[in-house]
Formats: C-alpha cells, structure tokens, sequence
C-alpha cells in the first residue's frame, strides 16, 4: 500500500511538472523574454518533514506564490444556503439554485427573497453558472437523498470532516472523481486511535446511499477502510476556510479583517497546498478573498531552495 501510494505520488508530481505548472507565479512583469519564467516552487522531500515545496528562485516579502483551486469543498452547516456550495464564496443576489430532489437548474430573478431559496438543508444553490456545472457531478447524487439526518448527526457531534467524506463519496458515485484521488495526500496519525465516532459516521453515510436506488456496484468502494483512510488524509490535510473579502494587498490588513468578522464559511482540501509543511514562522501565509480559491503570498524573502512552509490551519 505505500508502494502504491509513492507511486502514485511520483506520477502525480510528474503530471504537475511544476516547469510548465498551471499556478500564477509571481515575478517581474518587466521581462521583455517571451519565454515564461522559470516558476518559482517545486515539491521535492525534506531531511525530516516529509513532502515540502521549495522555492526555485527568490521570492520577495508580499509576492502571489501561486494561487491553487480546492479539489473537494464543502459549506459548513451554518453557511449552507449563504454560500456557494462549490467554491464557498457567499451568494449575492443573482444565484443559481438546484432545489431538492429535482435535476433542474433556474437562475432565479435577483428580486427573490433569499429565505425563500435557501429553503431545506438540501437545497444547494451555486453562485455562478460555473460552479453550478462544476458542482452537478457531486450534486446530481446528493440531491438524490435526504441528508437531514446526517447532517443533525455532524452538527450535535460538532463534526465537520464526515461532510467532505460525504461530498467525496458522491464526487465518485458520480464518476466526478476516483476512489483513490486522495491517496497522494499524508494521512493523519491516529496514535490514540480512530475517533470514537467514526464508525457511526460511517454506518449512517452508507445507509443513506443504500437507501436509494443507486446501483450496488457504484458503492463497493465505501468500505469502512476506504472511509478512515479518507477521513485520515481529509483531517491532515483539510483548511478551514475565511474570507476576508474585497481585495487585500497588504498581508496585515488581511490578517485583521480575517478576525475582525466571522468569515468562516466551510471547509476544502486542496493538492499543492497541501504538501506545504507547516510551522509556527512561517514564510507563506494563505488567503481566500472571495472564495476558496487559495492565494499563497511570500511573508518574507526566501531564498532560493529554501523549504516554504505556511501557518497551522
């Protein structure tokens, strides 16, 4: 099994190839070359910390790393119905709406009480068309069930993890995802054991798949194992979402208008983010402005080579 894992790791990091990486790199825009520059991260292995992500070249105090899209998000129960349930940004007017157990997609008038579409813990709404679509493979299952029970379950038990199970789950019935996706990601150790919880958690996500008529071969990999290896890999690798929002330049008034408000609004797990390492100095800090989509920006100079490492979330 970590065999697989390193191997899947390996193809993983090729497939990135961070020479040709989709992130927005920070560097001098008065380069007259035509030639991209060389990007500024790679991910490679520390002396004692595992995976890390490394500067390839210099990189100024307040200079955009890169930004990274989550893989997996998922609104916490309070924000459900204010937020988009695919990015996480907070529902303006003009939203799209995918009522309970219905496959059809309305723009509703931007006049419509917002109460009034909120509705039901399953009614999920969608800020934009884009994520509406980006959302259909998880939510075309998810829509099929009622989730009340669920979600009372996570809510009494301040639970939190189990929903992105529960969204995970649904990214692989739909073909959305593989079963496997996360098996990059370091799992969490669990020296005191499991949560006592876990397998309630898991006995009441699997009887609510069983009891629609999803076919039983698309749940043969909801086992009990893949349930806590996911649980572990979304527990050590999960951040907790907070938008500042408007557009921050300055890290510090960021960081104040990040606790001057309530700006938690769910939860996501992310890929390159995640093989950061974290400290209690760090030289990177992450920010979500409007919505998940990480921005990763320098606190400080760092050299070149030098491990890059983030804040605890």
């Amino acid at each position: 099994m970590m065999m697989k894992s390193s191997n899947r790791f390996w193809v993983w990091l090729q497939r990135c190839s961070f020479s040709r990486c989709r992130c927005n790199h920070a560097y001098s825009s008065s380069s007259s070359h035509s030639e991209a520059p060389p990007p500024p991260i790679r991910v490679g292995f520390t002396e004692d910390a595992g995976r890390g992500v490394f500067a390839t070249r210099e990189i100024r105090t307040g200079d955009l790393i890169h930004t990274a899209d989550p893989f997996l998000t998922h609104p916490s129960l309070e924000a459900l119905g204010k937020v988009c349930c695919s990015c996480l940004g907070r529902l303006k007017e003009v939203k799209y709406h995918w009522p309970t157990f219905s496959s059809s997609l309305r723009l509703e008038n931007s006049r419509t009480s917002a109460d009034a579409l909120r509705g039901s813990q399953n009614d999920v709404s969608f800020c934009s068309s884009e994520c509406a679509n980006q959302g259909k493979g998880f939510y075309e299952i998810e829509k099929t069930m009622d989730w009340s029970l669920y979600h009372d379950h996570c809510r009494v038990k301040g639970l939190k993890y189990p929903l992105l199970v529960k969204r995970f789950a649904c990214m692989v019935i739909s073909g959305m995802a593989s079963a496997d996706n996360l098996d990059i990601l370091q799992p969490a150790n669990f020296s005191h054991g499991m949560p006592s919880t876990w397998e309630d958690d898991f006995e009441l996500l699997l009887q609510n798949f069983k009891n629609t008529n999803i076919d039983p071969c698309q749940l043969t990999f909801l086992t009990k194992e893949w349930y806590a290896g996911i649980l572990a890999r979304i527990r050590a690798n999960v951040f907790r979402i907070e938008l500042i929002g408007g557009y921050h330049t300055d890290l510090l008034a960021a960081a104040s208008a990040s606790i001057s408000v309530e700006t938690t609004v769910g939860s996501a797990v992310y890929m390159l983010p995640s093989m950061y390492n974290h400290d209690c100095d760090p030289n990177a800090h992450i920010l979500w402005i409007e919505n998940a989509k990480a921005r990763l920006k320098a606190l400080r100079n760092i050299e070149p080579d030098f491990n890059m490492v983030s804040e605890l979330w």
